[in-house]
């Protein structure tokens, strides 16, 4: 019976492989699965560094725009007053004159205002309201009505203060009296 009881090597053998095998297999797939999710950690870490760095150039980008912006708009206001400054002087001339009745004085006001009309019409500026006008609601601000027959229905009768736009950009609208 002790016989019995003794295992040989060729009965053990078998039971200790298929035992073993599973156990060597479990480890190859934990670690296969360690470095697959190694792999993703690796791209995932990759993946927000990528992220946070076009974050932050997009931020670097947005407040350097905004640089320029303001940049572009101090030099487009120095160079409308640069062209202002000439109109200003004569304006300082023209009050600092004793005799404001004088023709000389009359003369030097009509070129300031000659002077100041080049210098809208040079900055591409155009005046958007003349007498007998159709009226539109986008250039015009209607601030009188007036019934006369001899106007068509909507036509500006008369521009009270004149209104201006460069290109499609109303500046200021033209307070007018429409007819009808």
């Amino acid at each position: 019976m002790a016989d019995e009881n003794k295992t040989t090597p060729e009965t053990e053998t078998p039971e200790v492989k298929e035992t073993a095998k599973p156990e060597k297999e479990k480890k190859e797939k934990k670690t296969k699965k360690d470095a697959e999710l190694e792999k993703v950690k690796a791209e995932l870490e990759s993946k927000n560094d990528l992220l946070l760095r076009t974050a932050a150039e997009f931020d670097n980008f947005k407040k350097r725009t905004e640089r320029e912006r303001a940049g572009v708009a101090e030099y487009a206001k120095a160079n409308v007053i640069k062209e202002l400054l000439p109109i200003l002087d004569n304006i300082d001339r023209a009050a600092a004159l004793e005799d404001k009745t004088g023709a000389d004085y009359i003369k030097g006001i009509e070129m300031i205002v000659k002077q100041f009309e080049a210098l809208v019409g040079k900055l591409g500026i155009t005046e958007v309201a003349k007498a007998g006008d159709t009226f539109d609601p986008n250039c015009h601000e209607a601030v009188m009505h007036i019934e006369d027959e001899t106007l068509g229905e909507n036509v500006i009768a008369e521009v009270l203060q004149k209104g201006f736009k460069i290109g499609d950009t109303v500046i200021r609208p033209a307070m007018v009296k429409v007819a009808n």
